[in-house]
């Protein structure tokens, strides 16, 4: 296991902490939730959060949770969650989040919003002084007129790129969206006015922008793993 890897790891392994028995669990998308979902499954297996029923975020993150042998349910069946386990490709000194690297934003959103709880884990590489530093902004379109979008996203001050898959072409998302990757050089200046501009344009469905969404950061780095919390207190 690489060091990176370790990291998440260790980050899963603080987090499935939080999970008590009979929960209903939102279960996120990506590298780092692919370890909550092994770690979740041995708990089970040794005979632990057997009642835990969880809400994947992805066609991909419900397939590995049913081979790992855990219990699932759909937003219709279970519309209320106590806590939902997720990554993020950035987080800022406020836990705001840029999420959607992974191709799964509207559906994370739409869980992280029923949550009681949003639970985010992560390495130390995540953490940023700015959003938009390292990681570029997924955003979700409709694919009639995708190409309309990028006009209007570099005016707001990005340099807009359809996504697209390894034989060329657009990346379709679980919901049936295109996404354009926004890459801001000096980072975002202003998430919470990017995100309202971003609402009141046609044909957006989502942005990986998540505001005042996550009440607690897991983060494992070289000299442990700590937990952070919006208002600046670790633990």
């Amino acid at each position: 296991m690489s060091d990176v890897e370790r990291l998440k790891r260790e980050a899963a392994a603080r987090a499935v902490e939080f999970v008590e028995d009979g929960m209903v669990l939102g279960l996120g998308t990506g590298s780092t939730v692919r370890h909550v979902l092994e770690l979740l499954a041995e708990r089970r297996k040794a005979g632990a959060l057997r009642r835990v029923v969880g809400i994947p975020t992805s066609r991909a993150t419900e397939w590995l949770a049913r081979e790992l042998g855990l219990r699932i349910a759909t937003l219709e069946q279970e519309p209320r969650l106590d806590l939902t386990i997720d990554g993020a490709d950035e987080v800022d000194p406020q836990l705001n989040l840029i999420k959607g690297l992974g191709g799964a934003l509207l559906w994370e959103k739409i869980v992280a919003s029923a949550s009681e709880r949003l639970l985010i884990v992560a390495d130390e590489a995540k953490l940023v002084g700015r959003l938009g530093e390292r990681a570029p902004l997924p955003v979700e379109v409709v694919p009639f007129g995708w190409n309309t979008h990028l006009a209007f996203l570099d005016n707001l001050g990005a340099e807009p790129v359809l996504r697209r898959t390894a034989n060329g072409s657009p990346f379709v998302t679980d919901g049936g969206h295109y996404l354009i990757d926004c890459h801001f050089p000096n980072g975002i200046a202003e998430p919470i006015r990017l995100q309202r501009e971003l609402r009141q344009h046609a044909g957006v469905v989502e942005s990986g922008l998540f505001l005042g969404l996550a009440d607690a950061v897991v983060v494992a780095g070289p000299s442990g793993t700590r937990v952070l919390h919006p208002e600046g207190v670790s633990g």
